[in-house]
């Protein structure tokens, strides 16, 4: 009834009428902290400036979590699931993409070391590249960075559903090792798979 911007929207009067109005009207919806993801989408997405492929990574990831966090209100005649498949979907993408840049590199990289390094030792080897082994450490923490951030979603998700099954069940547990960690994906993928195929019956 009350506005700060009238429809039709484009995205950016979206994104505005998102802070306009999140103290009094979306911050009673999703929890308030999402303010920053608006304020990240509207910061990059409001501007004509090209995007890299990192930031779009972390502007797709921001999407999902404010997506989700709409989802436990409705699901907006089936357009807010559309949304957060095609923006899986994406992100999906762009894996790919990024997978295939990477081992191209390292390919190339391996290549280079074996034309100008033969018969070397592994130690001056290392001396000769350092480069690449500060490059090879960096991508994997960002990898690391990713799975943990699966695997901390997967534990809130989990905490929510228990909760309103049983709110007497559920204690914060210290955090799992990698073999319980792994152990745990492996009964999420099955029972996923049986969900699945629970849906396409």
């Amino acid at each position: 009834q009350i506005l700060y911007l009238k429809p039709p929207w484009t995205l950016v009067n979206l994104l505005k009428c998102y802070k306009k109005h999140w103290m009094s009207v979306f911050g009673y919806v999703v929890p308030r902290s999402l303010l920053s993801t608006v304020e990240c989408l509207s910061k990059h997405l409001c501007t004509d400036k090209p995007l890299d492929s990192s930031t779009v990574r972390v502007l797709l990831q921001e999407s999902k979590k404010l997506l989700h966090a709409f989802s436990s209100r409705s699901d907006y005649n089936g357009v807010l699931p559309q949304a957060y498949a095609a923006v899986t979907k994406l992100c999906d993408r762009l894996g790919e993409q990024d997978l295939s840049e990477d081992i191209m590199v390292l390919s190339e990289n391996a290549e280079k070391m074996e034309a100008t390094t033969p018969n070397l030792p592994n130690s001056e080897e290392k001396e000769l590249h350092p480069s690449f082994h500060v490059a090879q450490e960096s991508r994997h923490q960002e990898i690391w960075s990713v799975l943990e951030g699966v695997w901390n979603t997967m534990n809130l998700f989990s905490i929510e559903i228990f909760q309103k099954l049983d709110p007497s069940a559920v204690t914060m547990a210290a955090k799992s090792s990698f073999e319980e960690a792994f152990l745990g994906l492996q009964k999420l993928l099955a029972a996923v798979k049986d969900i699945q195929e629970g849906i396409s019956r």
